[in-house]
């Protein structure tokens, strides 16, 4: 039984005021990684959940998952729904620090507040210039640093009358993000997109997509197989069985992609599903993607012939992820060109694509700099201009990401939406 957010008996609204004038939306939906499509992925059976004092065994889970499946197997995105999205014991879901030294990953708006306040004056800047109304949706909130710092540089220096909605899966993030933004902002707290009334504004995601349920193919002997996941003697392990799922013999049609011999690639049928979910809340207005990923050409490259699937726990990238389900993270390099194909069908037609770096350079970071010189190299100032470097060197992690922008229901070119 497939669960859907809109489905849930259970709905949560919170709203946060303090001073509130109305004008100004921001909108914020999920948790760092968090996936709007979380109860998606996993099949509830009672019989499957067996408690001890600590909880619930993910591992019981997953076996009875498996054995009341069609030929003991699950698929990889099957088992990756279970072991980062399930309710009570999903890595994302559960209470565990998952962001910074303490957690198992970092992530751009973590490492200071410049990413957030950088956002904060584009956005603003965008709204003024576009006339685009200042809705801003955010996929991914997480521990809400990000939000932190957007909020902040709102107040301090553009000062108009600003919503700010989070919709987040994972209560344990909900809490979180509570606790660092009340009472000094105003915010609405969402649970999922469907609770959402339709809007025009921005809708933002950092790092959302790398961490969607996908299913796993590799060509063998010139055949294609799908990798299933089964259970035996008390383990996981993989299996091959001939590839038979339409949806992801229509995803290598629509990519134009053919394996080569013993490639292995992931297969991303959640992106649709989640492109067509913003699309639907979207009236008119921008779609900004922050993640990391591969062109199809890019996914040639016999450098990645092995896919892109691992995990992280305790900052050490783990290459078999079926260790330790429930207790790390699980992540792939997405689609590029699929994100952008598929957004054209839902009415996103891609506006620019840029490396995070460049994108941040044509927002205006440098000014930043030139604004926070300070020649004490212990001062705040420094440590911010540090992190401003860090964030723009072709050696950062900015490198890594692209920042992939759509739009819906307008006709802009790059040049409109920076002050270049």
């Amino acid at each position: 039984m497939a669960l859907h957010p809109r489905r849930q008996k259970r709905k949560t609204l919170l709203l946060y005021e303090k001073g509130f004038s109305g004008g100004c939306s921001i909108l914020i939906m999920g948790g760092t990684k968090f996936k709007l499509l979380s109860l998606q992925y996993y099949k509830v059976f009672t019989m499957s959940i067996v408690f001890n004092r600590k909880g619930v065994y993910m591992i019981t889970y997953l076996r009875n998952l498996i054995f009341n499946s069609p030929n003991k197997l699950i698929s990889y995105a099957e088992y990756i729904g279970a072991a980062l999205y399930h309710p009570e014991f999903g890595y994302y879901m559960k209470d565990k620090q998952k962001i910074g030294r303490l957690g198992d990953f970092i992530t751009t708006s973590n490492i200071s507040d410049v990413y957030g306040r950088m956002m904060a004056k584009w956005f603003s800047y965008v709204c003024e210039t576009s006339k685009l109304a200042p809705v801003f949706c955010e996929i991914g909130a997480g521990n809400g640093r990000f939000a932190k710092a957007f909020l902040q540089e709102w107040n301090e220096s553009i000062r108009t009358p600003l919503h700010y909605f989070i919709v987040e899966s994972s209560p344990y993030h909900r809490k979180l993000q509570a606790e660092l933004l009340m009472p000094d902002f105003s915010f609405v707290q969402l649970e999922s997109l469907g609770e959402i009334e339709k809007f025009e504004g921005m809708v933002f995601s950092n790092e959302l997509f790398d961490a969607l349920p996908v299913h796993v193919i590799e060509k063998v002997s010139g055949q294609l197989y799908e990798i299933m996941v089964g259970f035996q003697n008390n383990e996981l392990y993989e299996q091959k069985v001939p590839l038979t799922n339409p949806a992801i013999f229509s995803f290598l049609e629509e990519s134009n992609i053919e394996l080569k011999e013993k490639q292995r690639i992931e297969i991303p049928l959640a992106m649709e599903r989640m492109l067509q979910e913003i699309s639907g809340v979207l009236t008119r207005g921008l779609v900004v993607t922050a993640d990391y990923g591969y062109t199809n050409k890019e996914w040639m490259d016999l450098l990645r012939a092995k896919g892109s699937l691992r995990g992280y726990f305790q900052h050490q990238m783990m290459d078999d992820v079926l260790q330790n389900p429930g207790e790390m993270d699980i992540t792939t390099h997405i689609h590029f060109d699929y994100l952008i194909q598929k957004g054209e069908q839902f009415d996103l037609e891609v506006l620019s694509k840029l490396r995070q770096d460049e994108f941040l350079l044509k927002a205006g970071i440098l000014k930043e700099l030139e604004n926070h010189y300070d020649s004490n190299p212990f001062s705040e100032v420094s440590k911010r201009n540090r992190a401003i470097r860090s964030l723009i060197m072709p050696s950062g992690m900015s490198t890594y990401f692209q920042v992939i922008i759509q739009q819906k229901g307008w006709k802009l070119i790059e040049s409109d939406v920076f002050d270049v």
